[in-house]
C-alpha cells in the first residue's frame, strides 16, 4: 500500500498543540515531510525549544502517524522556531524576539540567582539568549555567571560578555570593582537606553533582564524605552515579602507591562531526615499570584549550592543540574517560555490563551 502525504497530514491533523488548542497541520508546524516506502520522516517545529510538552507531543504524533496504514517507521526531529511578540524595539541595533523582566518590590529576595538561571536554562535548551543586569546600583550578575570583563568594542558599540551560552551586559563590567555608583534618574536612563541601543546584541529568542529591587526610575525607565514581553515577580514565601512583591506587581500593571507569573524563591529546606523546613512561611507566592489573577510559576528550594555557584560563577542549572532546585528552575523557564510564546502566537494569530501547566 502506497503511503502519501496526504494521509499522513489527516492523521497529523488529529494531534492538537496542548497550548494553543489547534491542530499541528494547521499551525504550520510540520515541516520537512517525506516518506520513503514505509517510513515517514517530519520535523515538530515547537514555538520554543524549552517547550514544557515537547515528550507529550512527540508521543501523541508518533502514535497518530503509526494509524496510517502501510506505516512501519517513524523518524520525528523536533525542531524549534520561537515567535516574535510583534513589538517594535526601536532601540536595539539587531531583533530581540521576546524582551522579559525579573523584578521584586524588594532586595533579598533571589531575583538575580532567579535571572541568571532562568537566563541559563533557556540557552540550555538550545534558545539564543541575553541577560541585560539593569540593577545599576548593585550589579552582581558577573560575579555570578563568573565573568570579569568585557570583550574589545567592535567600532562604536559594546560586544556582550558570554558565559554558559548566554550574552551578558552590566555595569558591573564597566566600572572599577567595589565603586559606588550616585546617580540621580536621568543617569539611569541613560545607562539603560546604552544597554539597549550601544550594545551588539545579535538576534536573541529572549532577553532577560533583572531589574533592581523597588519601583523606581530604573523600571519605569526600561518600560518606556524597550516594549517588554512581560514580567515575572519573585517573592520570599513571608508576609513582608508578599506585600513588597504585590506592589512591584501592581506597578507592571501600571505600566501596561502583561504579567507572565509569580516564582516563590527559597520556599523551603529540605533536611537530610527527609522532613522539610518552611524557614519563610508557607505558600504565600501561590496566595499572591491567587489574590492577583496571575499565574504561579513555581517554588525554588533552599539549597546552599545556590550560594556556592554564585560565588564561583557557576549557576546550579550547570553546577548541579539533577538538584531539586535546578530542576525547579527548569521547569519554571519552560513554563515562561511556554507563556510567551502563547501571547505572541495570539498576538500574531488572534488564537485563545489557555495555557495547559
Amino acid at each position: 500500500m502506497t503511503i502519501t502525504k496526504e494521509a499522513v497530514l489527516a492523521a497529523l491533523s488529529q494531534v492538537q498543540e496542548p497550548e494553543l488548542h489547534q491542530d499541528l497541520v494547521t499551525l504550520n508546524m510540520i515541516r520537512n515531510l517525506e516518506i520513503a516506502g514505509d517510513k515517514v520522516t517530519f520535523t515538530v517545529m515547537l514555538t520554543t525549544p524549552a517547550c514544557p510538552l515537547r515528550g507529550r507531543i512527540d508521543k501523541e504524533v508518533r502514535e497518530a502517524v503509526m494509524t496510517v496504514p502501510g506505516v512501519k517507521t517513524i523518524e520525528v526531529k523536533m525542531d524549534s522556531d520561537v515567535p516574535n511578540d510583534g513589538r517594535m524595539r526601536g532601540l536595539v541595533n539587531m531583533p530581540i524576539r521576546n524582551a522579559i523582566a525579573v523584578g521584586s518590590g524588594k532586595g533579598g529576595v533571589g531575583k538575580s540567582t532567579v535571572s541568571v538561571n532562568i537566563a541559563v536554562a533557556l540557552a540550555q535548551s538550545g534558545a539564543r539568549v541575553g541577560l541585560m543586569d539593569a540593577d545599576i546600583y548593585g550589579p552582581n550578575t558577573p560575579t555570578m555567571l563568573g565573568v570579569d570583563k568585557l570583550p574589545p568594542p567592535d567600532g562604536q558599540r559594546l560586544v556582550p560578555a558570554e558565559a554558559h551560552g548566554i550574552k551578558m551586559i552590566s555595569m558591573g563590567l564597566l566600572v572599577k570593582p567595589g565603586q559606588p555608583l550616585i546617580w540621580r534618574g536621568p543617569m539611569l536612563n541613560s545607562a539603560i537606553r546604552q544597554f539597549l541601543g550601544d550594545v551588539e546584541w545579535g538576534e536573541l529568542d529572549y532577553l532577560i533582564i533583572d531589574l533592581p529591587p523597588g519601583t523606581g526610575d530604573a523600571a519605569l525607565s526600561l518600560a518606556q524605552a524597550l516594549p517588554l514581553s512581560g514580567a515575572v515577580v519573585v517573592t520570599l514565601p513571608q508576609l513582608v515579602s508578599l506585600e513588597d512583591a504585590s506592589r512591584g506587581l501592581n506597578m507592571f500593571k501600571q505600566l501596561e507591562v502583561p504579567i507572565l507569573g509569580v516564582v516563590e524563591n527559597m520556599s523551603y529546606l529540605d533536611l537530610p531526615d527527609g522532613t522539610r523546613m518552611d524557614i519563610f512561611g508557607s505558600g504565600g507566592g501561590e496566595e499572591l499570584a491567587r489574590a492577583t489573577d496571575t499565574t504561579f510559576l513555581g517554588k525554588v528550594p533552599i539549597d546552599q549550592n545556590v550560594r556556592i555557584g554564585g560565588d564561583t560563577g557557576k549557576p546550579i542549572v550547570v553546577s548541579f543540574p539533577e538538584s531539586a532546585v535546578a530542576k525547579s528552575i527548569q521547569e519554571i523557564a519552560q513554563r515562561i517560555a511556554a507563556r510567551v510564546s502563547v501571547a505572541a502566537m495570539t498576538a500574531n494569530n488572534t488564537l485563545p490563551i489557555n495555557i495547559v501547566e
